[in-house]
């Protein structure tokens, strides 16, 4: 009897004491924290439940419904996403804003460099240029076509414009012959083998290839780095993820410790899972991040766009008048090669031609830059281009912040103090069961490395496809952005074939096409007189006192056909 009474004391002794306990563990701090946070649901105990219906929380006493924590892991998924969105946000920022910039300067930059020539040309030549502006103008539409993605091949252009420009400026120094569309067309081989314009064609064209392959490239590069951050920065999470994110960030309210953060290795092993994919798109990152850094160098160095457009009237000029001054001799190589033309009689007097000019034309040294209007034209230039300067600095120190971005998000992500218990002891955060000290090892990162991970459940054999075709996308720019550095140019003929956001085309080449810095090309070889009638020896001596301001003239004409 006695002990039977001593069972019933000590019985009644631990019910108090479990009264005791289960009314300390109420839920009404629960209620409130689901109150503040937003959630609305039917009802939320007053204190603790048996929780066997809990699917992913422990299935102890709990303060959570069913509806509760299917809320929760609505909640998760997008608390998780608007989290990798935020942690991105400057990232993609940086690839937008730095982009729109880049482009309105470069287009800018083609606008003014044309209004410059334009303005220069018209104080200088007057009504015989304005006669032939659209030639200017048609250099300029194929140098714009080319940047914004044209096909468009820079040697091949320039070439074909000293040929033009050559055919024109024989004709108007040689006014008195009739020069027929099969003559120009002999005229067009000797380019190389003449050189009338001596060594700027040469040099002209390694700086605009050379330019031009790194402003569109460079710009390029910002394109397709701006759409691979937006696409991998909208993460797709897993049910499994799902789970562990619920597990990691909801799981506290049903066990009554709302205000109880996780610790940080346990977010980091449930981040490293379900960014796992993410983060294999890193090393290719960091190359694309390196080539562009190197392209940017092509921004500040002795070939950059600004340093070849702006003086590209002067460089002109100055081929104008090396032509000028090798008339004579030009004119009479030809004859040997292409026979003699027919004389063109008194309709094709070179008495108009003459008259036109009043002075003997020159090209403008840096120093002597017009200060009417065409200086305001450079003016704007230079002041766009100093602020570009800046830009480009800043472009470069963004860029190396960059890199493994996306290998260090996780990290980045659970020090967030409101996912993780932050400077907290290791016994005060919640580790996926209760409130104490998390013992798992951390994972490394990448898909593959999360086949042990304990927090989530990852299929390492199935990659993510949206991660693998931006992987692609940026191996093939790096391969475009490191031929560029070299001045090489590659077309690519349907890049969105490879993944790529980020626009394209090229130079027309479906390989590598090296760029001809030394303007090398194969000489044609010197074509005997076939056509009747004398070599006139006197007709090409004449000529330049005819028509030596006459190339102004020829270079507007000329250049008006050839650009195009």
């Amino acid at each position: 009897m006695l002990r039977l009474e001593t069972i019933i004391c000590t019985f009644s002794v631990l019910s108090v004491a479990a009264r005791a306990d289960f009314k300390a563990r109420n839920c009404s701090e629960v209620r409130e924290a689901c109150t503040a946070r937003g959630f609305s649901f039917a009802h939320v105990p007053l204190q603790e439940i048996p929780g066997e219906h809990l699917r992913v929380c422990p299935q102890g006493n709990t303060c959570c419904t069913q509806e509760m924590e299917d809320k929760f892991g609505q909640q998760s998924k997008q608390d998780f996403e608007s989290l990798v969105d935020e942690m991105s946000h400057e990232l993609r920022s940086t690839f937008v804003s730095r982009h729109k910039r880049f482009d309105e300067f470069f287009l800018e930059l083609l606008e003014n460099t044309e209004r410059s020539l334009h303005e220069m040309f018209v104080r200088t030549y007057g009504k015989p240029y304005m006669q032939n502006s659209a030639v200017f103008e048609n250099l300029f539409a194929e140098l714009k076509r080319y940047y914004t993605g044209g096909n468009v091949n820079l040697e091949e252009m320039l070439n074909d414009f000293w040929s033009r420009l050559l055919e024109r400026m024989f004709t108007l120094l040689n006014s008195q012959y009739v020069i027929t569309e099969d003559y120009l067309e002999c005229i067009s081989k000797y380019t190389e083998e003449l050189k009338p314009f001596g060594d700027v064609p040469r040099k002209l064209k390694a700086q605009v290839t050379r330019a031009f392959i790194a402003a569109r490239t460079f710009v390029q590069g910002l394109s397709v780095g701006r759409e691979v951050a937006q696409r991998v920065s909208k993460v797709s999470s897993t049910p499994p993820c799902i789970r562990a994110l619920t597990k990691m960030m909801y799981c506290p309210y049903c066990q009554g410790m709302p205000a109880v953060k996780s610790c940080k290795n346990y977010c980091l092993n449930v981040m490293k899972g379900c960014l796992a994919n993410q983060a294999d798109l890193d090393p290719e990152w960091n190359l694309y991040i390196d080539a562009m850094l190197l392209v940017a160098q092509r921004l500040e160095g002795p070939f950059n766009i600004e340093s070849v457009m702006e003086p590209i009237d002067v460089k002109i000029s100055e081929a104008i008048m090396n032509m000028q001054e090798n008339s004579a001799q030009v004119s009479y190589r030809v004859f040997q090669g292409c026979g003699q033309p027919k004389p063109a009689g008194m309709t094709r007097s070179t008495r108009g031609v003459s008259d036109v000019f009043n002075a003997r034309f020159r090209p403008y040294s840096p120093e002597e830059r017009p200060t009417t209007a065409a200086g305001t034209s450079l003016d704007r230039l230079r002041i766009v281009w100093n602020a570009m300067q800046h830009s480009v600095v800043d472009i470069k120190e963004k860029l190396k912040l960059s890199k493994k971005f996306w290998s260090i998000l996780p990290e980045a992500m659970c020090v967030e103090d409101r996912v993780t218990a932050g400077n907290a002891s290791d016994d005060e955060c919640w580790n996926g069961h209760t409130k104490g000290r998390y013992f798992s090892e951390v994972q490394k990162d990448g898909l593959t490395n999360q086949v042990n991970n304990p927090e989530v459940l990852v299929d390492i054999t199935r990659p993510d496809t949206l991660i693998r075709q931006q992987i692609m996308a940026l191996r093939v720019m790096t391969n475009k952005l490191r031929n560029a550095y070299n001045g090489n140019d590659i077309y690519f003929q349907d890049s969105s074939d490879e993944g790529s956001g980020g626009s394209g085309s090229g130079s027309g080449c479906t390989e590598v096409c090296p760029t001809d810095m030394e303007g090398a090309a194969s000489e044609a070889p010197v074509v005997e007189a076939d056509r009747s009638g004398p070599v006139d020896d006197s007709a090409p001596l004449h000529a330049p006192s005819v028509a030596l301001p006459t190339m102004l003239a020829l270079s507007v004409l000329a250049l008006h056909r050839q650009w195009r």
